[in-house]
């Protein structure tokens, strides 16, 4: 029996309106910065999170000030968390937040931060 499941959660900015491709690279991004952080600061949450099949869910805000907000609350539960902000190579201005990185942690806890929001 599982005592907790875990989980990653990507939180996109639907307003930027990105390419698939674009969007795929960043949530990427913030996947493998999360991994990182969690491996080396929560690694018993790592280790869960990869033996459970590494789940993760992308979800969607429009507003580009939640970012602060779920990093505040990702921090205050000592969940990893990353803001992916672009180079400005392709689509969009250099210093541009992308995407927000939540996890992996327990579900319980990723829950109170973004559980509010919806899936892409």
């Amino acid at each position: 029996m599982i005592d907790s499941e875990y989980k990653m959660v990507i939180v996109t900015r639907d307003d930027l309106k990105l390419s698939i491709g674009k969007l795929a690279a960043q949530v990427a991004h913030a996947a493998v910065e999360c991994t990182l952080i969690a491996k080396k600061e929560k690694s018993k949450w790592f280790r869960e999170w990869f033996n459970q099949g590494a789940k993760k869910a992308v979800v969607k805000t429009d507003v580009l000030d939640d970012f602060s907000i779920y990093k505040k609350r990702a921090d205050k539960l000592s969940i990893p968390a990353v803001i992916i902000i672009d180079a400005g190579h392709t689509e969009i201005a250099p210093g541009t937040q992308t995407v927000l990185g939540i996890g992996p942690a327990p579900t319980n806890l990723i829950d109170q931060v973004t559980g509010s929001l919806s899936l892409l």
